[in-house]
């Protein structure tokens, strides 16, 4: 067998066998097929798309170049969550939570901000001494002991997925559903849960731009996590603003223990009750999806959520009196309202733009290497749907630079002013 073959097939959109992909996908993270020869194969499927066969061998194989998680020694159905990435997105300080302080187990392996989504690991680092670096049997220990634990993905797991996305990066193949799905698909199953809840973005602030595309990527995975005898959901959710009004890691953070507290805004809060009682219902502590719901609400309403998600933190070295009470989190030195131009209703918030203005404030990384800033982001006053006087704030900088006259022009273009009143619909649709 010999790579130039396998592409030139690919090429001329010839169906690959699991074999071949194998064989493509081992070579590469062994070193033995040099990336111009992998990124022509990535251009070819960028061009010619995969059968969902392809995907799911493409799947398996990266899965399968490195460690797949044992959790049998977790007691009970093991649940998770992932989202496709968007601004203002921090539900799994929620859902997570929510799940375990009724007894679901949830292992989660999150990762870092890069660009405009921010990254869930970068948000509980923004709270002192918070370690995302566990062990696996650590990691298993805590599932069982507390129901809950967020850490960062192993190097070992899924290599070739690390390895891959580096290359597509640079070649122009990241907008690719297979190589997507593929790549989101092979860390989730090897980070070996029974259940995954997919919350899949759609719109400006995020990869999938339109709705038919994003159900074309939903149905693939879900299908992808079914061959694997998965539980399997996915939650189409609109990205063309921020979720919630907070962005940026600590900001996030403060919403997602406002939330906690039953004070949270009306997007993230919907938003993470329907994913926690999906989750709740797979784990099978709810007959129905409206007695899950209502559970979820009542964790919430007792407080029993927030106590679980300061237990999750003080378990993984982390200063739980910050969950108990926000203003300990250090605050920039500036805050600086953007004030609206004109009178109108908010008819669209870029959330894109908004992810942008506020890495370039130091919230966000443009290289996976950059330092970011805990502390500074964007927290808006005015959504989508609101009314807006004249000199009025439609959101705040939080910033440690002097000078954001960059960041707060982006801002303000970032938000679009008309005579209409826009009722946002959040959840878009649900794929099983």
């Amino acid at each position: 067998m010999r790579q130039v073959d396998i592409i030139i097939k690919k090429r001329d959109n010839i169906e690959l066998s699991k074999e071949e992909i194998k064989f493509m996908i081992d070579g590469y993270t062994k070193g033995d097929i040099p990336d111009y020869q992998m990124s022509a194969f990535l251009m070819a499927i960028y061009f010619n798309g995969m059968t969902d066969n392809e995907v799911f061998y493409l799947t398996e194989s990266m899965m399968n170049s490195g460690d797949v998680l044992d959790l049998s020694q977790i007691d009970g159905i093991k649940v998770d969550k992932h989202s496709t990435g968007g601004v203002g997105d921090k539900t799994t300080l929620v859902v997570a939570p929510i799940c375990a302080s009724l007894g679901v187990k949830v292992a989660k392996m999150s990762g870092r901000g890069l660009g405009h989504t921010g990254g869930t690991l970068d948000k509980l680092e923004s709270i002192p001494g918070y370690d995302i670096n566990l062990t696996e049997e650590e990691f298993i220990n805590q599932v069982n002991t507390i129901n809950a634990a967020v850490m960062g993905q192993t190097k070992k797991l899924a290599p070739a997925d690390k390895l891959l996305y580096s290359l597509r990066d640079v070649t122009g193949t990241v907008p690719s559903i297979p190589l997507i799905a593929s790549s989101i698909m092979s860390k989730k199953l090897a980070a070996g849960a029974d259940a995954i809840v997919l919350d899949v973005k759609v719109g400006a602030g995020a990869f999938m731009k339109t709705k038919e595309e994003a159900l074309k990527l939903a149905r693939l995975m879900v299908s992808i996590g079914n061959k694997f005898n998965k539980k399997m959901t996915a939650i189409l959710t609109n990205m063309d603003e921020p979720l919630g009004m907070a962005v940026g890691n600590s900001l996030e953070v403060i919403e997602a223990i406002n939330t906690l507290n039953g004070k949270g805004p009306k997007d993230l809060n919907e938003l993470c009750i329907l994913a926690a009682a999906d989750l709740i219902l797979e784990a099978k502590k709810a007959k129905d999806m409206d007695e899950a719901i209502s559970l979820a609400k009542r964790q919430i309403e007792n407080k029993e959520a927030l106590m679980a998600f300061a237990k999750m933190v003080e378990a993984q070295k982390g200063d739980k009196s910050y969950i108990l009470d926000i203003n300990k989190f250090e605050m920039p030195k500036y805050t600086i309202p953007v004030e609206a131009t004109k009178d109108g209703y908010v008819e669209k918030i870029d959330a894109l733009a908004i992810g942008n203005a506020a890495m370039y404030l130091g919230a966000g990384r443009q290289k996976i290497e950059d330092n970011i800033d805990h502390s500074v982001g964007i927290v808006l006053s005015k959504k989508v749907g609101d009314k807006v006087n004249k000199g009025e704030a439609i959101a705040f900088m939080y910033s440690n630079k002097a000078n954001n006259e960059l960041e707060y022009d982006m801002i303000l273009k970032a938000y679009n002013i008309g005579n209409n009143k826009v009722n946002p619909k959040l959840i878009l649709d649900i794929v099983k």
